[in-house]
């Protein structure tokens, strides 16, 4: 991933640096095991212990064997004596690697969960600092009914943690590392080595493994980013239409000095929310070759190891990189109510014709069927000649039946589709719930 998207402690966790320390990690932590069965000696432990790879002379040897594994432990047995021998004891090279790898992307979710924890804080704020602020719901990108921005940053809470709690999930189920020989008969190595490895390293054992771990793990994981990912592009999509001039209900913040347009001074774009857009598309389609990794010839092939140096690293680069944008975005988010109300009111009480609809069938009796003919005539004038539309129906004849003009200046009334809010907030937990008398 290029610098532009990457932060620095993700780059870390991804970097060939700490890749090749935690292949150390897991050969070192299988001495241990090899030591602690009574098969290394302890007096060779020490310089075992002490064992370090050189990364320059490591892609000297690749340029030979064509394999970063055997260069890899070469580089580090060049510098030990005779104990060197007992470096990767019976194990095949996706011992290192999956364990390795493993302990990569479990440092990678531990990122991703704080940047979510940091997302979820951040909406939950704004939705109960905008709880009772009224703006219009829209359907089809069209006026519908009113409602709150709170109670539309209340849903995408409650989104953000269902994602959260997907991505715990897929952090344990890639948290297991596998030392368990060729093709996973352990027929070099056996399973109370591998259990004291992977409890070493903070892993759970892959019950069962064949040469590698199971790629559906991964596909969990990659899909699972791409899940949240496809939930920041819906949010960030909401905040741009928000944004559009026709409505501009809200902004991204923009500041002092900063310029959306080389050629247009006054332009003001939603850049940040159309990167976030732009990424998770990518994050999307990285999802296709984290599925057809999971088929695998045999007990494995390497297919799937070219992809993933790919597509394992640059995935948590970008989600980590959108979330922090579009943590960012929603806690400086300018939110203008003036505006809001306006273009509430901008439809001409349009937005009243269910409220009229359901009391002349509940209340006057009406079939359903006149009931929607009476308000739907004066909605498409009110639509088509920009008229008022509680004037529209105060002049109907049908209308005026069985409304008088006072019980239908009772009927719009905003406070009437907001007056279940404080409900749906303590449902979710963003109230608390009332206290039994």
């Amino acid at each position: 991933m290029i610098d532009r998207y990457s932060r620095p402690e993700m780059q870390r966790v991804w970097s060939d640096e700490n890749k090749y320390r935690r292949w150390l990690d897991v050969e070192l932590a299988v001495c241990e095991a090899w030591a602690e069965a009574g098969v290394i000696p302890a007096d060779d432990m020490p310089p075992l212990r002490a064992a370090a790879y050189n990364h320059q002379r490591m892609l000297e040897i690749f340029e030979t064997t064509r394999h970063d594994v055997t260069a890899f432990l070469r580089s580090i047995t060049e510098t030990l004596g005779p104990e060197g021998r007992w470096l990767h004891l019976g194990m095949t090279s996706s011992d290192m690697l999956d364990t390795g790898q493993a302990l990569q992307m479990v440092a990678a979710a531990d990122i991703l969960l704080a940047d979510l924890d940091a997302a979820v804080d951040a909406v939950r704020e704004q939705a109960v600092r905008h709880k009772d602020t009224m703006m219009m719901g829209r359907t089809h990108g069209v006026h519908a009914e009113p409602m709150t921005f709170g109670l539309k940053l209340a849903l995408w809470w409650d989104e953000l943690r269902r994602q959260r709690e997907r991505l715990a999930a897929a952090r344990a189920t890639v948290c297991v590392g596998k030392v368990s020989g060729a093709v996973g008969t352990h027929a070099t190595i056996p399973p109370h080595i591998e259990e004291r490895v992977c409890h070493h390293l903070g892993l759970a054992v892959a019950p069962v493994s064949n040469q590698v771990v199971q790629r559906d793990r991964h596909a969990h994981f990659i899909t699972t980013m791409a899940l949240v990912a496809a939930s920041l592009e819906k949010f960030a999509t909401e905040i741009r239409g928000m944004q559009r001039t026709e409505v501009h209900e809200v902004e991204e913040p923009f500041g002092a000095g900063q310029t959306g347009s080389s050629s247009m001074p006054h332009k003001r774009n939603p850049e940040l929310t159309e990167r976030i857009c732009g990424l998770a598309r990518t994050i999307r389609g990285n999802a296709i070759p984290a599925l057809e990794n999971v088929a695998l010839w045999g007990e494995r092939d390497i297919s799937h190891s070219s992809s993933e140096r790919i597509i394992l690293p640059d995935t948590c680069l970008m989600l980590d990189y959108i979330l922090s944008i579009f943590t960012h975005v929603v806690s400086g988010l300018r939110v203008d109510t003036g505006r809001m109300w306006h273009n509430l009111e901008s439809s001409r009480g349009l937005i009243f014709s269910q409220r009229v609809l359901l009391a002349l069938i509940e209340e006057k009796g009406l079939a359903r069927e006149t009931a929607y003919d009476i308000v739907q005539r004066n909605a498409m004038r009110a639509w088509d000649e920009g008229d008022d539309f509680r004037r529209l129906l105060k002049a109907d004849a049908q209308a005026a039946e069985h409304l008088t003009g006072a019980e239908l200046d009772a009927l719009f009334d905003y406070s009437y589709y907001t007056r279940y809010v404080d409900d749906n907030f303590r449902r979710i937990g963003l109230l608390p719930a009332p206290v039994a008398v």
